[in-house]
């Protein structure tokens, strides 16, 4: 009865509450650092291609787009990959997936804004960190991100947004993410989980060592860019994150009395930390992934118990359990 009257809760508890205005992580003084940011425009580029000597020839000058953008290896053949390319680049789609590029992206100059002040961030965690180059293109909807140390490929097309006459082939849920506001977080997310910034134990298996890794690279990325929602970083509707929100100490009862945080099961992850509409287990609107969500506030109650932590250090805490532990995480019902 208990488990049963605490789904009927959840269920009626997610709703569109109005949340309080949500504040901005620490916004560090980034005035005297200098980034050397480097775009490079490709989608006129690629539209131009009329041949498959001038595709061979693009490719060969781009050998990363080849071999990892555009997948080289996925293909049992170096003409079977030219002649899948030529028909994508040359069909009258991509003049209209151009078109709304430029329409939707202009110059570029609200990305390299935005990717300036997000590496200025990074540099003032992190003063040996390089920009890396940045190089923008259209996949024909085939591909969104490629991210390295020295190389971000976007593939633009991809992130268009509802008013895009082609759109992504993925659920609608998942489509939400894929407009122009979401490309920079989504980078700062990669580089989050990148073990190059964020230390995990690779032993331990257990779905709580996911959420404390998940949940740094949420704070990682949202102190690279303070002021943006956190329901764009996590892909959330504003009726979702105010639901888990308000519904936090329930979220954290059904983790609890569902054995979720120590469990190594493969169907206990798919069913709380992978993409899914919805987190059924805990409540008939729960949003999809809310473990990687309790991870992130779990990691939010570490820094605010050790405000003599700096982000690296936070970030260099890689024993999931005692993090747990020292985060005091116990959310109180509102």
């Amino acid at each position: 009865m208990k488990r049963l009257s605490c789904v009927l809760v959840l269920m009626g508890l997610f709703s569109c509450k109005k949340d309080k205005e949500e504040q901005c992580a620490f916004v560090p003084d980034t005035k005297r650092i200098a980034i050397d940011l480097q775009i490079e425009s490709l989608e006129d580029s690629v539209s131009s291609i009329t041949t498959k000597t001038q595709l061979v020839n693009f490719l060969t000058h781009h050998p990363v787009l080849r071999d990892h953008f555009f997948g080289r290896a996925g293909y049992p053949g170096d003409s079977i990959f030219i002649n899948e390319l030529y028909h994508r680049f040359t069909s009258p789609h991509l003049d209209t997936l151009l078109m709304e590029t430029h329409r939707v992206f202009g110059d570029l100059s609200d990305l390299k804004k935005e990717f300036g002040q997000a590496f200025a961030n990074i540099k003032y965690y992190y003063p040996d960190f390089q920009p890396p180059k940045i190089q923008t293109i259209l996949s024909g909807l085939e591909t969104d991100l490629l991210v390295s140390d020295t190389l971000i490929v976007i593939g633009l097309d991809y992130y268009l947004g509802s008013g895009a006459k082609y759109r992504p082939n993925t659920y609608e849920y998942m489509l939400r993410r894929y407009k122009k506001d979401f490309i920079v977080p989504s980078v700062l997310l990669l580089y989050g989980i990148d073990p190059n910034f964020n230390k995990t134990e690779l032993i331990d298996k257990t779905v709580l060592a996911d959420m404390i890794a998940y949940g740094k690279a949420y704070y990682f990325a949202k102190h690279m860019l303070p002021c943006v929602a956190d329901s764009v970083f996590i892909g959330y509707t504003a009726e979702e994150i105010n639901g888990a929100r308000q519904n936090e100490s329930l979220i954290y009862v059904r983790l609890i009395e569902n054995e979720v945080l120590y469990s190594t099961s493969h169907q206990i992850k798919q069913h709380y930390l992978d993409e899914r509409p919805k987190t059924l287990e805990v409540g008939e609107k729960c949003p999809g992934r809310i473990a990687t969500w309790t991870g992130w506030q779990i990691v939010n109650a570490f820094a605010e118990h050790h405000p003599d932590k700096t982000l690296p250090q936070i970030m260099d805490q890689s024993q999931a359990n005692g993090f747990f532990k020292d985060s005091k995480y116990r959310p109180v019902k509102k």
